[in-house]
């Protein structure tokens, strides 16, 4: 039965659905709560699937898809807010993945992410700082939430590198240059190489995929501009070993110094289940400290969990301790806590109230 698409995104909206998919043959799903949910008597054909979706490609659109059998693109929902779309094909027949995007611009305070430590990351003017965690895990909106304190706090150019463009930002004290991939330039690292021409003090990239788009996002935050970029990394460690891997390794001891010279700082997070309700995020927080910069530079990453665990007054947060505050403030039940946790006995014995330096031992 087709379904109409400005009806089952409003479906989706009201349910606060994070994501849609749509297959043929088979119910439609929505993602609440990282649950996936049936909609019942919403089967659709392969016929009826394609009918649906593909009036909404533009030219750019139809000619990826025939050269790829994927496409991404962001359609503007009105009232609804925003949507991505991934359409592709699985099994000779066309399905698509569809993320909602609120029209809000969230808060740090709405995310319940740690605001002071964020703010205060912000307040450097030149450096990179980097957004990471799984695929739904927030990070977009964390982002967005920067941005948009960026562009309330700032007088300045703000330019963001994204595929597809997702959150739209009302021009405050900041002007905003929001290019997509593929319709206002080529790829990250084109985008990257001319934003040197662009004026901007403030650069958003979407993502840092590769080795060519490290290297320009890297060389970017070197000659005095703000980068804010996001990897799928799911903590501060990991995303240093994963920067400094894309090397080969006879550059990897040069990148360990470029990076303890412009990194600023690393937010990881994990979304967890709320008491309130939804998902919320656990935030491990790591700032490069004079002791932490020593540490990537001379290539001693096992020691940063303990840093991040003992730099609370510089900022710093291990997940543990952000899962440990979520329950003693009535946000996390103890469950779930536990089961995101690095160290769940660490954690448990927080709760309890034993004094212990959770995360600082692995």
């Amino acid at each position: 039965m087709a379904i109409d698409l400005k009806l089952l995104l409003k479906v989706m909206v009201q349910n606060k659905a994070s994501d849609t998919h749509i297959r043929a043959d088979s119910p439609v799903f929505l993602r609440i709560n990282g649950v996936m949910t049936p909609v019942n008597g919403s089967s659709m054909t392969a016929a009826e699937v394609e009918a649906m979706i593909k009036p909404l490609f533009n030219d750019r659109h139809k000619r990826i898809f025939e050269q790829m059998n994927e496409v991404d693109f962001s359609q503007d929902g009105g009232d609804l807010g925003r949507f991505r779309f991934n359409a592709f094909m699985q099994k000779g027949r066309m399905c698509v993945a569809i993320r909602h995007i609120p029209r809000a611009i969230p808060t740090f305070e709405e995310l319940k992410m740690p605001v002071e430590s964020i703010r205060k990351l912000l307040q450097n003017e030149r450096g990179l700082i980097l957004v990471t965690g799984i695929t739904g895990s927030g990070k977009t909106s964390t982002l967005a939430a920067m941005i948009e304190h960026l562009n309330s706090e700032w007088e300045g150019h703000i330019l963001t590198i994204e595929d597809p463009v997702e959150f739209v930002f009302t021009e405050k004290k900041c002007i905003i240059s929001q290019r997509e991939i593929g319709a206002d330039t080529t790829d990250f690292v084109q985008a990257l190489r001319a934003a040197m021409r662009q004026d901007p003090d403030i650069i958003l990239v979407g993502e840092m995929r590769d080795l060519e788009t490290t290297q320009a996002a890297i060389t970017a935050a070197e000659t005095g501009h703000l980068v804010l970029a996001t990897l799928h990394t799911v903590n501060a460690v990991q995303t240093l070993s994963r920067i400094i891997d894309l090397f080969p390794p006879h550059q990897q001891a040069q990148v360990r110094m470029q990076l303890s010279e412009t990194l600023k700082g690393i937010v990881s997070q994990r979304l967890i289940s709320s008491t309130k309700g939804g998902r919320i995020p656990a935030a491990e927080v790591m700032v490069v400290t004079p002791h932490v910069k020593k540490m990537i530079a001379d290539n001693n990453l096992d020691q940063i969990n303990q840093a991040i665990a003992k730099g609370g007054f510089y900022g710093m947060q291990s997940f543990n301790q952000s899962l440990v505050r979520m329950h003693k403030e009535g946000l996390a039940r103890l469950e779930d806590i536990v089961q995101a946790a690095t160290n769940p006995d660490d954690v448990l014995l927080a709760v309890k109230g034993i004094e212990q330096d959770i995360d600082g031992k692995k």
